[in-house]
């Protein structure tokens, strides 16, 4: 049975929400994140050796412990964008994006009819057919994958930025995520995230998304810097399931050298 999109209901329901971007490519990193209670698990294509073959085993996994699949797809092609909302996505990040007209594009390949024009296949997200919502009327199964399908273009560019309120007005974006290394770079102050100017620039992100009811994520790389972006404003962090290995393992090693082995 299709349900609604849990990330989706949490923020609405005013509450802040956390997940991982996906570098791993396990299913097993997939359940344990998900039973440590993340409220999503980010598949990355872009930087990611992997694409929609292990994407659908990726969902199938996270979809099995109750996280929230998303992905983010490796350009902003249709099919790329296609094939993983067949396969399960519940969300579409997509990267460097500079123009409006990008943008739109992308609601027309992520967004049934009458928001935008995706392809109508009755694949794996829709039970092979057998869901109850695509054996009824057609419509009923479209309203529900444009409600509950999260589509989120990046601002990482200054391109995106100088346009990031017509982004944001556009019908069928649900989203933005600010890629703050990126961004940073593109505004010719790599890693200067106290700047004034940087922050400046976040601020009006966030105005964008709020004035027109969009949600906004960005990097939560420590829980004091999830707290900072929260207080900020953003609706979501994430981490990185690579960071949390590392993390995790670089502090056990030290605490058993500290002990003298």
């Amino acid at each position: 049975m299709l349900e609604k999109n849990k990330v989706k209901e949490k923020i609405l329901s005013g509450k802040k929400v956390v997940g991982v971007f996906g570098g791993i490519g396990n299913a097993s990193a997939v359940e344990i994140l998900a039973l440590a209670g993340m409220d999503y698990y980010l598949i990355d294509t872009e930087h990611g050796p992997f694409d929609v073959e292990t994407a659908s085993k990726l969902i199938i996994a996270a979809e099995a412990r109750g996280i929230t699949p998303m992905v983010r797809v490796k350009d902003f092609n249709r099919n790329s964008v296609l094939k993983m909302l067949d396969v399960g996505a519940m969300g579409i990040m997509v990267p460097f994006i500079k123009t409006v007209d990008e943008v739109k594009a992308l609601v027309s390949y992520a967004k049934y009819s009458p928001i935008g024009e995706r392809g109508c296949a009755f694949a794996r997200k829709a039970g092979y057919g057998l869901e109850p919502l695509a054996q009824g009327e057609i419509q009923d199964y479209f309203d529900w994958a444009n409600e509950n399908t999260i589509l989120m273009p990046q601002c990482e560019t200054v391109e995106a930025l100088s346009c990031i309120e017509e982004i944001t007005a556009i019908e069928g974006v649900d989203a933005i995520f600010v890629g703050p290394f990126d961004l940073s770079v593109s505004m010719g102050m790599p890693k200067q995230f106290d700047d004034p100017v940087f922050i400046a620039a976040l601020e009006r992100i966030l105005k964008a998304c709020k004035n027109e009811d969009v949600f906004s994520f960005t990097l939560g790389t420590s829980p004091q810097h999830a707290q900072q972006m929260f207080d900020m404003g953003f609706d979501g962090v994430f981490g990185s399931d690579t960071g949390l290995l590392a993390a995790g393992t670089t502090q056990y090693l030290k605490a058993i050298r500290d002990l003298g082995f």
